[in-house]
């Protein structure tokens, strides 16, 4: 009989991904509510995170016999991959298509929620604002381009989904995907961002957050943008300058910005109170996959994963 592993599970997870890790003999499954958690770095064979969990030096280090590291979702900024590697640690992570619908879909809501006003009009009724509708007209986004920085997964269905909705141009921007991407996606690919931001009605990002990317949004350019485009970061925080978009804003150099990830997440008053001064501005809480359906997903497919490593029959989304 194969010996009894310990799993951690170190942060919520979908109670479907739960039932199915508890739902295997030979496997010990400790919760997020379980006092033993934190006594992961002796007991664990494997543990599962997301995004709030931070994985050191010190972490891998300190580790007793811990094989795996399977992260729900994508990005793993929050994990040194340089140390997992070198203790011997293999870290996973969902297939980067999981979540392009969930995240796809809330790039369309809040272009059309910043387009059409409605965040800003609703807060107006519930302060018993009267509202003037030859006052308060929205921006119509009907045949509107679309600039997605980055052709990943996610950009892709956005592009497909802002044609079928839209039926708006496509125009992408990504130096490092091969010249045949995107070869069922009606679409003008760019070899420079500064055409995209001048011919985009709506910009998205889809590019991981590194080196190169840090603040690839910054002061100049935002000024290279139309004053009625709409900028969006769905993607990770650091990829746009926040000060220099603060600074855009007040000097309405484009129409509004939506940001479901920044640097300081999730976002608080004290931390973003300048930015909540302006109603063509919306931020969420880096939700993008939050949909009961991909949170279910995801989950079972991260515990798939970890069996998978564990009984030795396939390393799934391995990164290192």
């Amino acid at each position: 009989m194969r010996p009894v592993c310990a799993i951690f599970v170190l942060e919520p997870y979908h109670e479907d991904a739960l039932a199915l890790l508890q739902s295997r003999p030979n496997y010990k499954v400790v919760l997020p509510n379980n006092d033993f958690k934190a006594d992961w770095h002796e007991l664990a064979d494997a543990i599962l995170i997301r995004s709030e969990t931070r994985l050191t030096e010190k972490d891998f280090a300190r580790q007793k016999k811990l094989r795996v590291v399977v992260k729900q979702g994508v990005g793993v900024n929050n994990v040194d991959l340089e140390a997992a590697k070198k203790h011997g640690v293999i870290v996973c992570t969902n297939t980067p298509a999981l979540n392009s619908e969930s995240v796809a879909e809330l790039i369309l809501a809040l272009a059309l929620t910043l387009a059409r006003r409605i965040s800003e009009i609703d807060r107006r009724i519930r302060t018993g604002d009267k509202i003037i509708w030859s006052q308060t007209l929205g921006m119509s986004l009907f045949q509107k381009s679309v600039g997605v920085v980055g052709m990943d997964d996610i950009g892709k269905v956005v592009a497909q989904k802002w044609k079928g909705a839209m039926g708006g141009k496509i125009i992408a921007f990504d130096p490092y995907a091969p010249k045949d991407a995107w070869p069922d996606v009606d679409h003008l690919r760019t070899s420079s961002l500064g055409d995209l931001l001048a011919a985009s009605d709506v910009v998205t990002m889809h590019v991981p957050l590194t080196k190169a990317t840090r603040g690839m949004i910054g002061a100049k350019q935002l000024s290279q943008m139309k004053k009625s485009a709409i900028l969006i970061n769905a993607s990770r925080g650091g990829l746009v300058n926040e000060l220099a978009l603060l600074r855009a804003l007040k000097y309405k150099q484009i129409h509004g910005a939506a940001l479901d990830a920044m640097e300081f997440e999730p976002p608080t008053l004290e931390a973003y109170s300048e930015f909540f001064e302006f109603d063509n501005v919306i931020m969420t809480p880096h939700i993008g996959a939050s949909t009961a359906e991909n949170q279910s997903q995801s989950g079972v497919e991260a515990a798939e994963t970890v069996f998978a490593v564990l009984e030795g029959t396939g390393e799934p989304g391995r990164l290192v």
